[in-house]
C-alpha cells in the first residue's frame, strides 16, 4: 500500500462543560469502536506510577504544590500515543482546556503525521447542569457513571457493568461549585469550539436528550471520521 493513503489512528475530541456526559460517552465510544480514553488525570497518574520522565517532572511539581505545565501534559500524551493500543484511535477528554494547549496538541499530532478528526462539542443548558451534576455518582470498583434520574443501576445498589456495591459523590458536586466550574469552562475552554469551528473539524450534539440518543449520535461522528 502506498504510505501516503495509510490510514492514522483517528483521534477525537470530547468538548463540554461539567455535566455534559463527557466520560460516560467515552466509555461507550472506547466499548463500541475500540478506542482509547484518555483523560488527563488518568495520564498524569499512570505516568507517575511507571516513573516515565515527564511523570518524574509531573510528580515533582505535584509534590511541591505546584499545577503540572502544558509542556509536561504533552509530554505524557506523546508517550501514551506512542503505546500500541492507540493504534485504533483515541479520545480526549478534558483536553486541550485552552487555546494555548490547542496549538501544543496540533505541533504534538502533526510531528506524528495525525491530525483532529473531529473535536465533539456536547451542547448543554447551564440551568441543567446542577440537577444532573448533583445527582450523579461513580461505581467506586470500576468508574461507571449513575445517575439518580437519568441512569440508574438495574439492580438498586449493584453496579451494571462489574456488580461492584459501592458508589461515590464528588465532594464538589454542589450548587456553588457548579456555577464556579461552569463559569471557568465558559471563559477557557469554550473559545476552543472556535478554534476547531475554523478548521472545519467542529461536530455539534445536543446533549441534553437521552443517552442512548446521543451515544448513537457520536457513533455516526466516530463512523464519518474515521
Amino acid at each position: 500500500m502506498d504510505a501516503q493513503v495509510q490510514t492514522r489512528p483517528a483521534v477525537l475530541i470530547l468538548l463540554g462543560p461539567p455535566g455534559a456526559g463527557k466520560g460516560t460517552q467515552a466509555r461507550m465510544l472506547e466499548e463500541r469502536f475500540g478506542l482509547v480514553q484518555l483523560s488527563t488525570g488518568d495520564l498524569l497518574r499512570a505516568a507517575v506510577a511507571a516513573g516515565t520522565e515527564a511523570g518524574r517532572e509531573a510528580k515533582a511539581v505535584m509534590d511541591a504544590g505546584g499545577l503540572v505545565s502544558d509542556e509536561i501534559v504533552i509530554a505524557i500524551l506523546r508517550d501514551r500515543l506512542a503505546q500500541e493500543d492507540t493504534a485504533s484511535g483515541v479520545i480526549l477528554d478534558g483536553f486541550p482546556r485552552t487555546s494555548a494547549q490547542a496549538e501544543a496538541l496540533d505541533r504534538l499530532l502533526e510531528e506524528n503525521g495525525q491530525q483532529i478528526n473531529a473535536a465533539i462539542s456536547l451542547e448543554v443548558e447551564d440551568a441543567a447542569m446542577v440537577t444532573r451534576i448533583s445527582g450523579r455518582s461513580t461505581c467506586a470498583t470500576c468508574g461507571e457513571g449513575y445517575h439518580d434520574s437519568f441512569k440508574q443501576p438495574e439492580k438498586a445498589g449493584t453496579c451494571d457493568k462489574c456488580g461492584g456495591s459501592e458508589f461515590k459523590r464528588r465532594a464538589d458536586d454542589n450548587v456553588e461549585t457548579v456555577a464556579s466550574r461552569l463559569a471557568a469552562y465558559h471563559a477557557q475552554t469554550a473559545p476552543l469550539i472556535a478554534y476547531y469551528e475554523s478548521r472545519g473539524v467542529l461536530r455539534r450534539v445536543d446533549a441534553m436528550g437521552e443517552i442512548g440518543a446521543i451515544a448513537g449520535a457520536l457513533g455516526e461522528i466516530v463512523v464519518a471520521a474515521r
